[in-house]
């Protein structure tokens, strides 16, 4: 059974990455679709223009925009944790490459990126809540509505 601060983590994680998943698709589409080999240059600006949409949508001041982009800065070295330097697709790929699907290596593969969560979740979730604490009421509610629309956020 899971440890209570474990789903705790995860579902912060994920709540998060709802949030900020929806966000970056408010922002410009990254042109390519490939998502796996961005440069630093093309994430950094992309997370600059969802912190710029996210802002002017929360109508979010000076601090409160700090906080937002020390959350992003967290959400990019969470996503690095987990996914590394490797294509995931291709690591889980190979778990079915031969004649057996290769166990070891599967379990292997859970373990790396669930000891990246948890190693990297403390100071993801303190950024979450650093940010979410410092709104106004209205402004939580409308990051509340947001997340409440899943995948459409606040194009529909």
């Amino acid at each position: 059974m899971m440890k209570r601060w474990l789903k705790r983590t995860l579902i912060g994680v994920f709540g998060a990455s709802v949030l900020f998943g929806g966000l970056a698709a408010c922002s410009h589409r990254y042109q390519h679709g490939d998502w796996q080999n961005i440069s630093e240059d093309d994430a950094a600006r992309m997370r600059e223009q969802m912190v710029d949409r996210v802002s002017s949508r929360l109508d979010l001041d000076a601090t409160q925009r700090a906080k937002l982009s020390a959350l992003a800065e967290q959400l990019r070295t969470q996503r690095k944790a987990i996914v590394g330097d490797s294509d995931p697709r291709a690591e889980v790929q190979s778990l079915v490459a031969g004649p057996t699907f290769d166990r070891v290596k599967a379990k292997a593969f859970v373990d790396a990126k669930t000891s990246a969560i948890q190693t990297k979740s403390p100071e993801l979730i303190a950024a979450f809540g650093d940010f979410y604490d410092s709104l106004k009421p209205e402004q939580q509610q409308k990051v509340r509505e947001f997340m409440s629309r899943g995948r459409h956020g606040w194009h529909h």
